[in-house]
């Protein structure tokens, strides 16, 4: 078994280089470092949100300049064809197999991880998410949707589950005293990884389209490379506290919090739990609400304010020329834009919040709040107030966001840390089943107001109030959520069992061991600026689009 010194160190004679044991701190590792670890990750990954920049490219693959359009075939043909453009709805599926994929892998590889630990977890996820961009290339080249499908959609969907949980219970004990503000940390990533991504895959497109090419496989092939290097960086960064280890002066409140267990429940007791389920429906109704407005957000502005986003007023959506809507579809995606960084801010926002007022009372305010929002964008709307229903939206969507980051500290304050990163990854595909109703709720209301001839800025009345009634429902999940009743917490035999199991015991008393010291020291420093200059250059990038708006 293998033990931890005086000082806090690890030998991990023998263990590979990817393993558990060879991640854990020694004394003088600073915890800042870890962020910005799962930052390389999440960064990456996150340009699942951006993908939709390639489909009006793929969409004239061979007719270069204008699809070449076959408007008999079947999908089914689609997959295969080698002579017809592919429809954007088809590779709108890449979405639905994101984040389908996404919560089936960290449900079913959550237990690997916590056994092998994030650095091999976040290794395996770049083999993927990377790995699938490759094939994907390929299907592009040779033009094969279902080879598309397989290796950006499947391959790397699995890399988004595997990845999007691998910072989580790392992060979680690292920040005993911080548990919302780290996690939020990490996740925003996942939210921002677009406005990074999105304009640099229309720079790269750009720099490869020649007469022969739209330049999208070249573009996957080339941020297949950069994404490898930093989640390369990323996951041979991360590393894990020894058992037994707080920040030094740190305490846990003498008060306690009826909310924030104390004991941990085991990865195949905590789905038994009632607990368990109804913060499942709180993300899952949470996320359905947010998901479908950010899918139909550009056309969303569009059909609602039509020509009054271009100084006509009185000129609906119908009557504006070719010209005109081109316009306003560019100023919509300036909107699109918007959102993301309202996502993004979101994440780091409300799950530091949720350390001060607790998470239970950060989802009511989602929920209160979310209501009242969701209830008022027609009157925003009617009032031609842009600046109101940007707003409005803006906040719907750093609640949305918020609701991802909040999550795996509520689960922790629920079950424990001891199995929070594999709790959190069946938790998410409560965001898989919301990948499917929040878009089907909002997309087929819209086209049946469309064919009982509502008028275009009418469409997304009813679609408010229905998912004014998704987050009641959710208010009401969030209220019964109480304490886990104690039979389902594991003893400190059991606990102390699975650290020796996975060779993580400590052979004294629990204290700092001189691990986490340090704060935004130099090394620290450069870690960060590694990824926030990237972050910093999508944020402008997003604004400078969407300041066109207002």
């Amino acid at each position: 078994m293998t033990t931890i010194s005086s000082a806090g160190t690890v030998p991990g004679a023998g263990a590979g280089f990817l393993d558990k044991e060879r991640t854990i701190a020694t004394a003088g590792f600073n915890r800042w470092l870890v962020p910005p670890a799962a930052l390389c990750i999440h960064l990456c990954i996150g340009m699942a949100y951006g993908f939709s920049v390639f489909w009006l490219p793929l969409s004239r693959a061979i007719g270069l300049t204008a699809p070449k359009a076959c408007p008999d075939m079947s999908l089914v043909q689609e997959l295969f064809t080698t002579t017809c453009d592919w429809k954007v709805a088809s590779m709108g599926w890449m979405y639905t197999l994101f984040f389908v994929l996404l919560g089936i892998a960290a449900a079913v590889w959550g237990g690997w991880l916590e056994r092998v630990g994030p650095r091999k977890a976040g290794f395996v996820s770049a083999l993927c998410w990377c790995g699938g961009l490759f094939l994907g290339a390929i299907g592009v080249y040779t033009h094969q949707l279902w080879l598309l499908w397989l290796g950006s959609g499947v391959i790397g969907g699995i890399g988004l589950g595997l990845g999007y949980i691998s910072p989580v219970s790392t992060l979680v004990k690292w920040f005993p005293d911080r548990r919302g503000m780290a996690t939020g940390m990490a996740i925003m990533g996942f939210g921002g990884g677009a406005m990074i991504g999105a304009p640099l895959a229309n720079l790269l497109m750009n720099y490869f389209k020649s007469p022969t090419s739209v330049g999208v496989w070249e573009t996957f092939v080339a941020m297949g490379v950069i994404y490898f290097v930093f989640m390369m960086i990323g996951a041979f960064r991360y590393r894990i506290p020894p058992a037994g280890w707080r920040p030094e002066g740190w305490t846990a409140p003498a008060k306690a919090n009826a909310m924030i267990s104390q004991n941990n429940v085991h990865l195949n007791d905590a789905h038994k739990t009632p607990q368990f389920w109804l913060i499942w429906w709180v993300l899952c109704l949470n996320v359905s609400a947010g998901i479908g407005v950010i899918g139909m957000a550009s056309p969303m502005l569009q059909e609602i304010f039509a020509g009054k986003l271009i100084g006509l007023p009185d000129v609906g959506f119908n009557q504006l020329d070719a010209t005109q809507k081109a316009t306003i579809a560019g100023i919509a995606a300036g909107f699109a834009g918007l959102l993301s960084l309202f996502n993004i801010g979101g994440r780091f926002f409300w799950a530091s919040l949720s350390d001060k007022i607790g998470r239970k009372n950060t989802y009511y305010t989602f929920f209160i709040l979310g209501i009242a929002l969701y209830a008022l964008a027609p009157t925003f709307a009617a009032m031609g107030s842009k600046l109101l229903f940007v707003l409005g939206f803006g906040i719907i969507l750093s609640m949305y966001g918020g609701g991802f980051a909040t999550v795996p500290a509520y689960l922790a304050d629920m079950f424990g840390t001891q199995f929070v990163g594999a709790i959190h990854g069946r938790l998410l595909t409560a965001w898989s089943t919301a990948g499917i109703i929040g878009p089907v709720v909002v997309n087929y209301i819209r086209e049946f107001q469309l064919a009982a001839g509502v008028s275009r800025d009418q469409l997304y009345n009813t679609t408010m109030y229905i998912l004014c009634a998704m987050l009641i429902a959710g208010l009401i999940c969030n209220y019964l959520i109480k304490p886990v009743d104690h039979k389902w917490h594991m003893s400190e035999a059991e606990v102390a069992k699975l650290q020796a199991a996975s060779a993580s015991a400590t052979a004294g008393p629990s204290g700092s061991y001189g691990i986490g010291f340090g704060g935004l020291d130099a090394r620290a420093a450069m870690f960060w600026a590694f990824v926030g200059i990237p972050l910093a250059w999508g944020v402008w990038k997003t604004l400078e689009s969407a300041v066109k708006i207002l």
